[in-house]
């Protein structure tokens, strides 16, 4: 496909990347944490992490990997947490120690946590306390020989650590009572791994680095098999994206998405310790009002999150009151970032919400906004550098430039496969490196990609195709939505109709209205037929809306 988008890119945007610029990521590690030593890394609950600490805590706990619990390079360790300052110190030392991370939802049930760890072959994890009651349940019928839990505050100062991890499992009792005899807790870990001899293990591009569990874009959780040069060339590709806004060792970046969720890890995490940023990381970004509190403490120049998390800002009042002069970067990625929300967006903050795209099985960076977009133009943005993207037909026939059909990248971030599932590979990778997104859209004359839906979220309507984003940027657009999600319903003559799930301001906004309001932006067979009111949407731990949720629950009525 020809490629128009070079011509429109902005100044100091590079097209293509050097991908041998660092040989593993523990080699993109130690350059960081050399180069900004005191300067302070992550910030967590007031307290400060310097890039000095970061490499100091987590070469002791590659140690203590290595030389006590004798993992070897390769073995799976995961990690179970949300955002705290033991997880960048627990994903260090386990990339440090040459082990491959395997990143879990501290929100799963038991069966799916069992189902990760034996798929993954995990011979050890790090799991905060408050799910170690989830862990206990399932520990004895997996490969795990190693517990290490932290609490909550064992990072802290020790007054402040002591008060924080009392409330946790005192006060709000959110620490379940568990009982993991052998377990270990990660201070102790530190504490003996300073004693022990490190030995920084043979590294290049191909090993693997992360298990990164997603569903896919099909079927079951399946393990994406990112490599240290997958890792590596994103973290490059989006620096190579947004450098010409950023300044090394002056950025302060909000980071509200957990970094187990692979656009945060690698945005958030790796880009921004590239370069030698302060990050502050949000432990429960739900808590809005807590959120926002902390927000009106520091100087943040930059803010990633999902479009929920944005609506969810720009509709609380105390918002509105925060310093933004010194925000210059606002991206969107994990779900489509809807025009109302981008809008209100830019009216309060006076920057631009930049949409970018991407999937776990591509590390995930694949197209990004370029950074001076002259407000929200709808678009995924512009192939990141050495990405190249296809739009194919369903016989897999290229289509030029204007036609909608299925998005398929090449690029040195894409995944080496699913762990230990052939079969499931060759649905999505090809023999030439091409990956099949399943998501459906099509590229401009300027070069800017569109995504117009999930190709199984499709809905057919007397043969007519009618993509669920669409409809829901319609439904947002009133100004009572707040939130809305549409799905597919069967019917005996259309085949299926449109019907949406909304959470409303205010209880006078009905279905006639909403309705109404569709008909003057939306062709007859797009309109919702059916419109449910609901007083919160169901969603995963980062936000993004669960319509296949609400779709089996529409079609079981």
């Amino acid at each position: 496909m020809d490629q128009p988008w070079i011509n429109h890119l902005p100044a100091g945007v590079a097209a293509n990347i050097d991908v041998n610029q660092f040989s593993s990521l523990v080699d993109f590690f130690e350059c960081a944490v050399a180069k900004y030593a005191d300067q302070p890394a992550f910030i967590n609950m007031g307290a400060t992490l310097t890039y000095r600490k970061l490499e100091e805590r987590s070469r002791a706990f590659a140690a203590y990997l290595q030389n006590e619990l004798k993992l070897q390079k390769g073995d799976r360790v995961a990690i179970m947490m949300p955002n705290l300052l033991q997880y960048p110190i627990a994903l260090f030392g386990i990339l440090r120690a040459g082990m491959v991370v395997v990143n879990v939802n501290p929100l799963y049930t038991p069966r799916e946590l069992k189902h990760q760890l034996n798929d993954a072959g995990a011979k050890a994890i790090v799991v905060v306390s408050n799910f170690a009651r989830t862990l206990e349940e399932v520990v004895d019928e997996t490969p795990v020989e190693s517990v290490i839990i932290t609490g909550m505050g064992d990072l802290l100062s020790t007054p402040k650590r002591t008060l924080v991890n009392f409330v946790v499992k005192y006060i709000k009792k959110l620490v379940p009572k568990y009982h993991l005899p052998h377990a270990l807790s990660m201070r102790q870990a530190l504490s003996k791994g300073r004693r022990m001899q490190y030995v920084k293990p043979e590294l290049d591009s191909s090993d693997l680095a992360f298990l990164q569990y997603t569903g896919g874009t099909t079927g079951v959780s399946k393990g994406a098999m990112l490599s240290h040069g997958n890792l590596v060339a994103n973290v490059l590709q989006a620096d190579g994206a947004y450098s010409p806004a950023l300044q090394n060792g002056k950025e302060f970046v909000v980071t509200a998405l957990p970094l187990y969720h692979v656009f945060a890890l690698t945005v958030n995490c790796l880009l921004f310790l590239h370069k030698g940023a302060k990050n502050l990381l949000i432990t429960n970004p739900r808590d809005v009002p807590g959120f926002i509190s902390e927000l009106r403490k520091y100087p943040f120049t930059a803010l990633t999150g999902v479009n929920t998390l944005f609506n969810a800002l720009v509709n609380n009042p105390d918002f509105a009151t925060l310093d933004f002069s010194r925000l210059k970067l606002s991206i969107g990625g994990g779900m489509s970032v809807q025009r109302a929300v981008a809008d209100k967006w830019q009216s309060l903050t006076q920057t631009r919400l930049l949409e970018g795209y991407g999937l776990t099985e591509a590390s995930p960076l694949v197209t990004c906004c370029p950074y001076n977009l002259d407000g929200y133009n709808g678009s995924i943005g512009f192939p990141a550098p050495s990405t190249d993207i296809q739009v194919r037909d369903e016989e897999g026939n290229v289509l030029p430039q204007g036609e909608t059909g299925e998005l398929f990248v090449k690029g040195p971030q894409v995944m080496q496969g699913y762990w230990q599932r052939p079969e499931e590979t060759v649905k999505v990778l090809d023999s030439d490196g091409w990956l099949s997104t399943g998501d459906i859209g099509y590229m401009d004359e300027k070069g800017f990609f569109f995504i117009v839906d999930r190709k199984k979220d499709m809905i057919l309507v007397s043969g007519f195709n009618v993509f669920p984003n669409e409809v829901e940027e319609v439904v947002a657009l009133h100004p009572k939505v707040v939130e809305v999600a549409a799905v597919g319903v069967p019917h005996e003559v259309s085949g299926e109709l449109v019907k949406v799930f909304v959470v409303a301001k205010d209880k006078s906004l009905t279905k006639e209205v909403l309705v109404k309001h569709c008909r003057h932006h939306l062709t007859g067979y797009k309109v919702p037929k059916l419109v449910e009111f609901r007083d919160e949407l169901p969603k995963t731990n980062v936000g993004k809306i669960l319509r296949r949720q609400l779709r089996d629950e529409a079609r079981k009525a």
